[in-house]
């Protein structure tokens, strides 16, 4: 995944190491002459008051972290350019001798005055609260899945009987399965476990009906296209998305697929390539996405599972698989980029 950089020169560059409840200062000037070096408490009055003798033309850059939010928005309300600097992207701030506060915040400011500052996608206001939900739903998702687990396992853990029907479903769980257990700590346990999982299940349940009428006012006519892709389910149409948010940002699909974790890079030197690299650069979540699209299209799209049987025998299943995501994610860019439903022909092929 290739990283833009800022490039834009002004008279004043402002490096911000940012924390929960603090954050260090760090002014310089073209030349790299240091104006401010400055511990503050994590506040917006704090925060203006210190950078107020260089307002004119000054941009301020930090790193992408928990806390950058309401650094944006306060940028954002004072007409002051904001950067997000890419984590993973800043080795310069993570690989040095020694590290502290002051350091990074002039490396922030270094590398936004060399033009060497990789930028991070600043995610708009208007719709980060609804990406935020869906992100912590999955997170319950995942929760109440590790719940039913360690009742399936308990179950096999003392070899009683498999049971008959997924607990996934609430209509397949009931108190008659602590009848299963002898011992009063193990049914207290799997009662506990259910119990857990109801309460998962409900608050799931109200995520999901809040995020699909939120969709429907933010982007209606998108969803539905994203929708008309067979293995794009609701719940994976709405992680496309809020986790996307405006597909112009992307501009040629292959962009689209190194973020979305879809191709790999390659590390190459003297004309030979070494290995491939940059697994964990770009969206996990598109990536699961996608790979959970490509899973449910081989078992409802026909030709989908022609093409997977040719493929595997050509390259094998896993490889054949990564080939199928990857389609699907081409599709998705082409069909939210041009406002069109799915289109079966063009799809198989290309």
């Amino acid at each position: 995944m290739s990283h833009r950089y800022y490039k834009t020169a002004h008279p004043y560059y402002v490096g911000v190491d940012l924390h929960a409840r603090s954050l260090y200062v760090h002014v310089c000037d073209p030349a790299g002459t240091p104006r401010l070096e400055r511990e503050l408490p994590a506040s917006p009055a704090a925060f203006l008051d210190a950078i107020k003798p260089f307002r004119e033309g000054l941009v301020v850059g930090a790193e992408c972290m928990f806390a950058w939010y309401w650094l944006a928005d306060l940028c954002e309300r004072e007409s002051i350019p904001f950067v997000l600097g890419h984590a993973l992207a800043m080795r310069a701030i993570h690989g040095g001798k020694s590290k502290n506060d002051r350091l990074d915040a002039a490396t922030l400011a270094g590398l936004l005055r060399s033009g060497y500052y990789p930028m991070a996608y600043v995610y708009p206001k208007a719709k980060r609260d609804t990406r935020d939900l869906l992100r912590r739903r999955s997170f319950y998702v995942r929760q109440r899945a590790q719940l039913v687990a360690h009742v399936v396992n308990t179950n096999s853990q003392y070899n009683l009987a498999p049971f008959g029907k997924k607990l996934g479903y609430r209509g397949n769980r009931s108190t008659a399965l602590l009848d299963r257990f002898e011992h009063p700590s193990t049914k207290l346990s799997m009662q506990a476990n259910l119990a857990m999982i109801d309460a998962y299940h409900e608050q799931i349940d109200a995520m999901e009906l809040h995020l699909l009428r939120t969709a429907k006012v933010d982007d209606p006519v998108t969803f539905q296209f994203l929708r008309t892709v067979p293995g794009i389910s609701p719940i994976l149409g709405l992680v496309m998305l809020y986790e996307i948010d405006d597909i112009r940002r992307f501009p040629e699909v292959g962009n689209f697929l190194s973020y979305s974790r879809l191709v790999l890079g390659t590390h190459e030197s003297a004309g030979k390539i070494k290995g491939l690299a940059g697994r964990k650069l770009g969206n996990a979540h598109l990536k699961w996405a996608f790979s959970e699209a490509a899973s449910l299209m081989l078992r409802s799209f026909a030709p989908a599972k022609s093409w997977m049987a040719r493929q595997s025998r050509k390259r094998g299943t896993k490889k054949a698989h990564a080939i199928l995501e990857a389609k699907i994610g081409r599709c998705a860019y082409h069909l939210w980029h041009k406002q069109v439903a799915f289109d079966a022909k063009k799809f198989l092929a290309s």
